[in-house]
């Protein structure tokens, strides 16, 4: 493998290529540890057996909303 110059390049210029080398990649390329699939292959499970309760992605938001403004009150 060559070797690339980055030193040039701006901060954003460095966040726009490390972008583009993770869209490069295939879910396979990137090893998976085993307690992640593990805990992947659990969550799989609760989701087909009925046990997770799903929940609206706007409920979910205005509740974390609330709680960052109490935070901050």
């Amino acid at each position: 493998m060559s070797a690339i110059a980055i030193d040039h390049l701006t901060p954003q210029e460095k966040l726009d290529l490390i972008d583009r080398l993770v869209d490069s990649l295939e879910p396979g390329d990137i090893p998976l540890p085993p307690g992640h699939r593990e805990e992947l292959e659990r969550r799989l499970a609760d989701i087909d057996a009925g046990r997770v309760e799903w929940l609206d992605a706007a409920d979910v938001l205005a509740g974390l909303d609330a709680l960052a403004a109490r935070a901050r009150a």
